[in-house]
């Protein structure tokens, strides 16, 4: 098999996994071609330096391709349109992020006729099933080598271990190497004292977080903001417009200096194991709860109920791995049809940890102060609740009365 595969396209970050994996693969496959392919997600100053580092270490060439806009608008905010949280905490970062980059690795390896896609997935993992079906989908005859499954390293230790011998220069140390997954939209941290669930995360551990501060250290004083949609997806902040990274990056500005954001959870991963992760999503947390606010007055509640159930659903699809499905294209459709209505304006009071509704305003709101308003009214006649409830409550009161008939309880 090492034989056949001469050239290989590795997703490649540039952290520990995949910074071994380079020597690692041309040790094993015949000193084969390695072509790094890094996407671009809003990783940061993490890509600085990136393409030395690749070719220092074995990489025939590194392609850096830009798909923060993509990823924003096309992958991000059609989840939070669909309000998608998975397991009633977790906003998806690493989940939508990984089949973006891996289309695009897919395309660049069918390009270049590698005969081989790499990844540094974990085989405890969910992101190896996210890149691998992703890859299933646009390259489906494509060889897929996940070093984690097969080679004799077993810790990152190991892995460290292995760098040094190897020469291969690392930003992490022993004694802080959290694993951590950043894009434009979060930041996660698990591993070292995370690993028990009865540790308490240090926020205010200087560098522990990196998106913003922790509620206790935010500014006594609040910070409002408005947000402005157009059919479910956000245009404007504070009256400026704005494209989805420049959006998104606002709002983490202004949610990450008020200690907004912060998730610690126990999760199910897919392959079945718990894992506990503490997660920075400060402007994602702002957008889902303003989008979740504007749709209380533009949706009608049957439509409303039907959109909550299926997010539940929607949140396993992205968390799975399976965005591109027959499934997730259909859920998205409906979704989109929902939006028509969702435009208006949220304002929102960021304070120490906590948004608080400040005020919401729609041109096509279902609101109406003249039902809804205790005054009198003329639109609203009390009297005709009396047979709606002898209606709605009728089956009660036929099983008390046939119960009773019988000589039964109805306890």
């Amino acid at each position: 098999m090492a034989k056949e595969i001469k050239k290989v396209v590795l997703a490649y970050s540039g952290g520990l996994d995949t910074s071994i994996i380079i020597p690692w693969l041309k040790e094993n496959y015949n000193n084969c071609e390695v072509i790094a392919v890094s996407g671009d997600v809003g990783q940061g100053t993490e890509l600085d330096g990136l393409e030395e580092k690749a070719i220092k270490t074995g990489a025939s060439k590194l392609y850096i391709e830009d798909l923060k806009k993509e990823f924003i608008e096309e992958y991000v905010y059609p989840t939070v349109q669909a309000g998608a949280v998975y397991e009633n905490r977790y906003l998806l970062g690493t989940s939508f992020a990984r089949p973006i980059i891996a289309k695009r690795i897919a395309e660049i390896a069918l390009k270049e006729g590698a005969d081989a896609i790499c990844h540094g997935c974990t085989g405890k993992g969910n992101d190896q099933v996210r890149f691998e079906l992703a890859i299933k989908r646009y390259a489906p005859d494509m060889q897929i080598i996940a070093p984690w499954r097969i080679w004799d390293i077993k810790s990152r230790d190991q892995e460290i271990d292995y760098a040094e011998a190897h020469n291969i220069p690392l930003k992490i140390n022993r004694e802080t190497n959290y694993s951590k997954d950043k894009n434009l939209w979060h930041l996660s941290h698990e591993g070292l004292d995370l690993e028990d669930p009865a540790n308490e995360p240090q926020y205010n551990k200087p560098g522990f977080l990196e998106l913003g501060v922790s509620p206790e250290m935010a500014p006594d004083k609040p910070t409002y903001v408005t947000i402005h949609f157009e059919k479910g997806i956000p245009t404007a902040v504070d009256g400026v417009e704005m494209d989805g990274p420049a959006l998104v990056g606002k709002l983490n500005e202004l949610g990450g200096a008020n200690g907004i954001g912060l998730a610690d959870l126990v999760e199910n991963r897919l392959v079945g194991m718990k894992s506990r992760g503490v997660y920075e999503t400060p402007g994602g947390t702002i957008l889902y709860h303003a989008h979740d606010v504007l749709e209380t007055i533009t949706l009608d509640k049957e439509t409303a109920r039907i959109k909550q159930y299926l997010s539940i659903k929607f949140a396993d699809i992205v968390y799975n791995g399976q965005w591109f499905t027959p499934l997730r294209e259909a859920l998205s459709a409906f979704v989109t049809e929902t939006q028509k209505t969702v435009t208006g304006d949220v304002k929102l009071k960021l304070y120490k940890g906590n948004i608080i509704n400040a005020g919401v305003t729609s041109p096509n709101t279902l609101y109406d102060e003249e039902v809804a308003t205790f005054d009198e009214d003329d639109v609203y006649d009390q009297k005709d609740s009396a047979g709606f409830i002898n209606l709605f409550g009728l089956p009660i009161k036929v099983r008390a009365k046939l119960e009773q008939k019988r000589g039964g309880s109805i306890e």
